[in-house]
């Protein structure tokens, strides 16, 4: 076999491939017996047909055909190999001679990962921002954890701001009750305004078994859009009450003994996580800088490609949430050029950071551990609250180890160059990211014993980063 290559621009290639007739032999053998177990033939048994018989019964250029479908991936693959060919997707191969006896010749275009000249990268420098901790977010995180163990108790009196109650809504247009509209029993805070415009204006005074009537716009159904007249009635009307934040209070909510120590340990959680946004924000800015350094020239098949999977993927998302395209456009302010042109945008930033990721691996002859891997499938499952077998068993049998395995190296190569780059938050301090993990963690310097709360949940908001 013979195979030549030509360049058709930096991201594809045309392959050439010339195969002598002979070589075709074992996979002509294949076909004929394939064949011949197929026709019945009166005086032979079926696999057991000649080669003149099938050719008559079926024409030559059938066994032929059957034939070459069957050689060319490993042709192909050969090839390949030979020219030392990363290709990106599936190739359009086209037989350009193609007669018994003679010479097989066929051309296959495809894309290949572009070669790139690396930029030096042990000068980046980035700013982040401080990661100042206020007593605000510390008694931020302190009011979220009293309102996970808040009590409701029933009172007799009006609504106000912050009640918790139980109401029935009916909607009508122009005196006829709109059935779709109709709600009873359902529970809402007064004041998230998280419901109808002029909801919490109506409640606030009310008392349980009084009503309301307003104005408003429904924000779903046939009817979106439209000004309807809404009737509220008020059932139950509860008061949240908050626990004090007191040594009794720590002993029950986390495995402290006193309020100052579980102040403290929110306060250390809440620098933690700053840390974790200043990590975060620093690989995205290296990333970033680092890319203005090089021009990738990126393959427009597998830029279309990318595209069109991740609209369908959003697409399938906002239909299993019952939202249209139209109403998140709108959520998002955004037109659907505007959507397309920032959707292409991102899928172009990340198969230009993923091209120049592999590659610095590549020459950096960065691994992978089977740790490691573990532990990102571990996350990943985590991620999406999927049991970790059941999700190990599904990368495993749609063949996403690989991808997996490419996510883990090219974050540790991400990590390696933004631990070796000047970063420093807008106050001039210098940032410590010695400990940078693949993921955009920061690993811990010890394996300090988190606090368990009552139902075994931190009470502070995690932070990570990934690529």
């Amino acid at each position: 076999m013979k195979s030549a290559t030509e360049t058709l621009s930096p991201t594809r290639v045309k392959l050439t491939v010339e195969v002598p007739f002979e070589e075709l032999k074992p996979s002509l053998d294949a076909a004929y017996k394939q064949i011949g177990q197929q026709i019945n033939i009166p005086g032979f048994r079926r696999g057991k047909v000649p080669p003149q018989i099938v050719d008559q019964r079926v024409g030559r250029e059938s066994v032929l055909n059957e034939a070459v479908n069957d050689a060319l991936p490993g042709l192909y693959g050969k090839a390949l190999e030979e020219h030392e060919l990363q290709p990106l997707g599936q190739p359009e191969v086209d037989l350009t001679k193609l007669e018994y006896g003679e010479t097989l010749e066929f051309t296959a275009e495809l894309d290949v990962r572009p070669e790139i000249e690396l930029p030096t990268y042990d000068d980046l420098s980035v700013t982040v921002e401080d990661a100042e901790v206020s007593d605000d977010d510390v008694q931020e995180q302190i009011d979220g954890l009293r309102e996970r163990f808040a009590t409701y108790q029933t009172v007799e009196r009006a609504v106000a701001d912050g009640d918790y109650v139980t109401i029935d809504l009916s909607a009508s247009k122009d005196g006829e009750k709109i059935e779709a509209a109709q709600a009873e029993g359902m529970s809402y805070q007064v004041g998230t305004g998280e419901m109808l415009d002029g909801l919490d204006e109506a409640l606030t005074g009310l008392s349980a078994g009084e009503s309301a009537t307003f104005d408003t716009e429904l924000v779903g159904g046939e009817l979106k859009g439209q000004d309807v007249q809404v009737e509220v009635s008020v059932t139950e009307v509860k008061e949240q009450e908050l626990p004090e934040f007191d040594d009794e209070f720590a002993q029950e909510a986390s495995q402290f003994d006193t309020a100052d120590e579980l102040r403290a340990d929110l306060h250390e959680r809440v620098v933690r996580g700053k840390r974790m946004e200043q990590a975060s924000e620093a690989r995205d800015l290296v990333l970033e800088e680092l890319l203005e350094r090089v021009d990738i020239p990126l393959p427009e098949g597998v830029v279309e490609e990318e595209i069109n999977g991740r609209r369908e993927q959003i697409t399938e998302q906002l239909t299993y949430a019952g939202i249209t395209m139209d109403d998140y456009l709108e959520s998002e302010e955004q037109t659907a050029d505007e959507f397309e042109a920032d959707l292409e945008k991102r899928v172009r930033d990340a198969l230009a950071a993923q091209f120049l990721l592999d590659e610095i691996s590549r020459k950096a002859e960065i691994g992978i551990e089977e740790s490691e891997l573990t532990e990102h499938i571990l996350r990943r499952a985590q991620q999406s609250g999927a049991d970790p077998q059941q999700y190990a068993q599904h990368m495993m049998e749609h063949n996403h180890v690989p991808q997996m395995v490419s996510e883990v190296i090219r974050g540790k190569a991400l990590a390696q160059i933004v631990e070796d780059a000047t970063v420093t938050d807008k106050s001039g301090n210098a940032v410590d990211l010695k400990r940078l993990q693949a993921d955009g963690t920061l690993a811990d310097d010890d394996d300090d014993e988190t606090a368990e709360t009552a139902d075994d949940e931190e009470p502070s908001v995690d932070a990570a980063a990934s690529i």
